[in-house]
């Protein structure tokens, strides 16, 4: 079986160990000078590359497509892909939230494990070797074409991966071999990324630009909830608790990477983001713990009684927006000004303007469309010989592992079923 992968990120290689193990005949073909360049930068270059909860936790942590996904990550799970790892010389260690690293920190030491192996089974690697397109006749791949050869496979994997992080290598060239083909290109937009903030509603529910305010850029904030509501019905739709950050131009922090996964495909017009800066404490007690504070300081003004409150760059953020005299004493603050710093700390309201670029984003969302691919095996429902894995496909989750997981599942089924007449050697995977 002459196989030919098109990508050597993380699905690539597992997919092209696999199916060299079940006696195929592999060549990657990667554009870039090395191997899973991405897989460099993962995790701030420590890679996360899976996830140690079990299979329901895995599957709510998938926010597209999880019914797509259940075959591929029932047949390789975070348990078989630590396995798949520690037997090829990695050793592996579990963090907070489940979140499994090589023990050594190092990203670059899953990809010598996974290019040693490589090299042991016999795979053929093209670095720095570019497809130009892929052509098919029958209904079937009959040449892949490069900037330096042709190659004539039985079946052919494209893995190129999304277009955010094009510095390595994915640049949706996936998306338009697929598309050329007959495939639906889900439009992609970005996941786990910050969001982009246009204004801030004041005390009185005005919108205020926040460069027209001393926004607090550059101030993390631990223990605050965020909540996207829509503006149409008060509803909200998403919630999350734990830290977040203020950015140059709006907000991002890990519940705010979450929260942006889940609502790429909204209209980001219709829905408001909600800040409680004191989760912990309900409006009552809130407006007792002001209370106290400003007993304390009778005699100060309002921009110099907050900061027992709140961090020191967040207090002439929030009395901006109060609309209260930040001269005025605290002992002259009426009960009504009160009531809206306590609004303001447990529901700072701000006006989205979208994502951040996609090119920044940590993953795409979209991609190929998973009604054109057979979940279990990953082949295409149009092309006979053509199979896909990784972020080409319309998939992807949250963050903790949850996305290098689905690069390894779709790669190992797509490697495992191309070959899977090979039932003798099967037993040995």
């Amino acid at each position: 079986m002459n196989i030919c992968i098109i990508g050597g990120g993380a699905a690539g290689m597992i997919c092209a160990i696999t199916a060299a193990r079940l006696g195929g005949d592999v060549t990657v073909i990667e554009k870039n000078e090395k191997l899973g360049k991405k897989i460099y930068i993962t995790g701030k270059g420590r890679c996360n590359l899976t996830n140690s909860t079990d299979f329901d936790g895995y599957m709510n942590n998938i926010v597209t497509n999880k019914k797509f996904l259940y075959s591929s990550l029932k047949e390789f799970d975070s348990k078989k892909c630590m396995d798949f790892f520690e037997n090829i010389g990695l050793k592996l260690k579990i963090e907070r939230g489940n979140r499994v690293f090589p023990e050594s920190d190092k990203s670059s030491d899953v990809i010598k494990v996974l290019e040693r192996e490589m090299k042991r089974l016999g795979v053929k690697v093209r670095l720095n070797e570019k497809v130009i397109k892929l052509s098919s006749e029958n209904e079937k791949i009959s040449e892949v074409i490069t900037d330096k050869n042709t190659y004539r496979p039985d079946k052919t994997v494209i893995c190129t991966g999304g277009i955010s992080y094009p510095l390595t290598g994915s640049t949706g060239d996936g998306f338009r071999f697929a598309s050329s083909l007959g495939h639906t290109i889900i439009p992609p937009v970005p996941a786990l990324c910050g969001l982009t903030v246009n204004s801030v509603l004041s005390g009185k529910g005005q919108k205020i630009p926040i460069n027209a305010l001393p926004y607090p850029k550059g101030l993390s904030l631990k223990n605050v909830s965020a909540g996207v509501v829509e503006i149409a019905s008060g509803k909200r739709l998403f919630f999350e608790f734990g830290e977040m950050l203020f950015t140059e131009n709006g907000i991002s922090g890990p519940i705010i990477l979450t929260l942006s996964s889940k609502i790429n495909r909204i209209p980001v017009q219709s829905v408001l983001l909600e800040i409680d800066l004191k989760p912990a404490l309900n409006e009552t007690k809130l407006d007792e713990r002001i209370l106290r504070d400003f007993d304390n300081a009778k005699n100060k003004q309002l921009k110099n009684a907050l900061y027992e409150l709140l961090p020191s760059s967040m207090v002439p953020f929030i009395v901006a927006i109060s609309g209260i005299d930040a001269e005025k004493t605290v002992n002259s603050i009426s009960r009504e000004e009160r009531r809206t710093l306590v609004r303001l700390l447990k529901r700072l309201t701000f006006v989205l303007s979208g994502s951040e670029k996609i090119e920044t984003a940590v993953v795409t969302s979209g991609g190929v469309s998973v009604k054109e691919i057979d979940p279990k095996t990953m082949r295409s429902k149009l092309i006979e010989n053509l199979y896909f894995a990784g972020e080409t496909i319309d998939v992807d989750a949250l963050t903790g592992g949850f996305n290098l997981q689905i690069a390894f599942a779709t790669g190992y089924a797509a490697g495992k079923h191309m070959c899977e007449n090979n039932s003798e050697k099967e037993k040995n995977l």
